[in-house]
């Protein structure tokens, strides 16, 4: 992946920014995941890969395809959610993990361990989305249009990497904008609270019962 466009370097916070993409509308579907941790305002490691959603899981939605050019022969050979979600607990070392829209990939976390039997490890997370909206002044919060306000702009929507580069873009600058140094301490200054991921009381639903809706499980971005 490029260097960044824009420095986000400056402010002494550490946290790991994730976005997800899916194959269709379950929670269990991820089919990509992006990741990139962030030690004293700048990033400082990427990581990025294909996942083989679980079986009753895995049907690539024509809609979720041509949102993110993600195909079935894509994640082929790809290890599944319970072979990855150790690299993603172990490459985020317990920070507070970042995204934008943090209840979609939160989500995503929690029924890829509901659907798989994974334990779910413990995490918090802070939503980039909420903060842009206490932070900016915008026709619109989508990931791209918070970006640009945070001065990082030019990357691929929808692309896992490039999406959690933008989400950590715009928790740096937010963080200088409001004057914290912190996670924790942007979270109380916007009034995002910093939630715990909580572990599905019930299996996602398969794709053959009932059909997965053709709208992808996008809530906002």
């Amino acid at each position: 992946m490029s260097e960044p466009r824009a420095t986000i370097e400056g402010v002494p916070l550490n946290f790991t920014a994730i976005d997800f993409e899916t194959a269709n509308s379950s929670p269990a579907s991820a089919c990509s995941v992006g990741l990139v941790k962030v030690r004293g305002g700048r990033v400082v490691e990427r990581a990025s890969w294909f996942i083989q959603p679980p079986l009753g899981h895995d049907a690539f939605l024509e809609w979720n395809t041509r949102i993110h050019g993600i195909v079935a022969t894509d994640v082929v050979g790809a290890k599944g959610w319970a072979e990855q979600y150790r690299d993603i607990v172990a490459f985020a070392e317990g920070d507070v993990l970042v995204a934008h829209n943090a209840r979609f990939d939160m989500g995503v976390i929690a029924g890829g361990c509901s659907a798989t039997g994974t334990e779910l490890a413990e995490h918090h997370s802070l939503c980039s989305l909420q903060v842009a909206r206490k932070t900016y002044t915008l026709d619109s919060y989508r990931l791209p249009m918070a970006a640009r306000a945070a001065g990082y702009e030019g990357f691929q929507h929808h692309d896992a990497a490039a999406d959690a580069e933008a989400c950590a873009a715009i928790v740096v600058h937010a963080a200088g904008q409001h004057g914290c140094d912190t996670v924790e301490a942007l979270g109380a200054a916007t009034r995002v609270h910093i939630a715990p991921v909580r572990p599905r009381t019930e299996q996602p639903r398969a794709a053959a019962q009932p059909r997965l809706s053709n709208r992808p499980m996008i809530f906002a971005d």
